[in-house]
């Protein structure tokens, strides 16, 4: 397992992404990197990088027709003269895109009852305010996708999630509006997709930012990293689900960790059983063999 080799120095790196700036053009690369409870932990995950956005690519080609995107090429003969040099290392985990104006919030999509939403539903009845209807427990079917958006946090702070009414102070009402709806039709066509497929996307972050003044998808869509997958033939509302995403590491770490100091090691069979699971998530929604880079 590699670590990033590139030795040119990112124009700026998140938890899992490297950003690198081109002037017009941005180059984003998924690195091996796993994050957990706003923490970057210490080993990386085999192919972690090359599902998400391999992932992200299928997510993108399938909503163009309801949203636009930032993509320009993830093709390794598009990639920049300084970057070929470690083109088999890129391959299959880099994303040359557009530069834009993102939008300071992340746009949340929940379909159904779990995380931070279920612990502010039980204290009160409420998710992001929204007020949603008694009885609802654990993993439950929300009667509707509700938009939930939250700030964004730098490396090792919080996001914070937010209201309606606090997302339209801070971009204004018009656009808090556009992004609901388009963030709510992403996520019930994604989800609808992904049920035929046997996983249940239960809820999920968007990043939206605006080109030439229209609003466009972009980061990574859709993955483990920003999703709740459920396997759909295991689903039992009332207790925590199995998941395909990165719950069976942060399970790992609450056992094994009072989250303080500094994240320990993963034991080699879960970052093995993590690898497993991305890439059983790839293969139930795309279809297809994930190509091994």
């Amino acid at each position: 397992m590699q670590a990033n080799p590139i030795d040119i120095k990112p124009t700026s790196s998140g938890k899992v992404r490297d950003l690198y700036d081109l002037g017009d053009e941005l180059l984003l690369v998924a690195t091996d990197r796993i994050s957990a409870f706003d923490f970057i932990l210490p080993d990386l995950i085999p192919h972690k990088g090359q599902v998400l956005t391999q992932l992200s690519l299928f997510w993108f080609e399938l909503l163009d027709g309801v949203v636009e995107n930032h993509l320009i090429s993830a093709e390794v003969a598009d990639l920049p003269e300084a970057f070929k040099p470690f083109a088999s290392w890129l391959d299959g985990r880099f994303m040359l895109v557009r530069k834009a104006e993102m939008f300071p919030i992340e746009c949340i999509v929940r379909g159904y009852l779990a995380g931070s939403g279920l612990k502010e539903y039980d204290r009160e009845g409420t998710v992001c305010g929204i007020h949603l209807p008694a009885g609802l427990i654990n993993s439950s079917k929300l009667p509707e996708a509700i938009f939930t958006p939250s700030t964004k946090a730098d490396i090792g702070g919080h996001d914070e999630n937010i209201s309606f009414e606090r997302c339209a102070d801070l971009i204004g009402i018009d656009d808090a509006q556009e992004l609901s709806r388009l963030s709510t039709q992403i996520y019930s066509t994604a989800a609808d997709y992904a049920r035929e497929r046997g996983i249940i996307i239960a809820d999920t972050k968007f990043e939206l930012g605006t080109i030439d003044g229209r609003i466009v998808l972009g980061d990574e869509v859709l993955t483990p990293d920003s999703s709740r997958f459920w396997p759909l033939d295991e689903y039992e509302p009332g207790k925590s689900q199995p998941s395909f995403d990165k719950q069976y590491v942060r399970d790992w770490l609450t056992a094994n960790w009072d989250k303080t100091g500094e994240p320990p090691h993963l034991p080699a069979e879960v970052v093995e059983k993590t690898t497993e699971k991305y890439i059983q998530a790839f293969e139930m929604i795309t279809g297809r063999a994930f190509a091994f880079k």
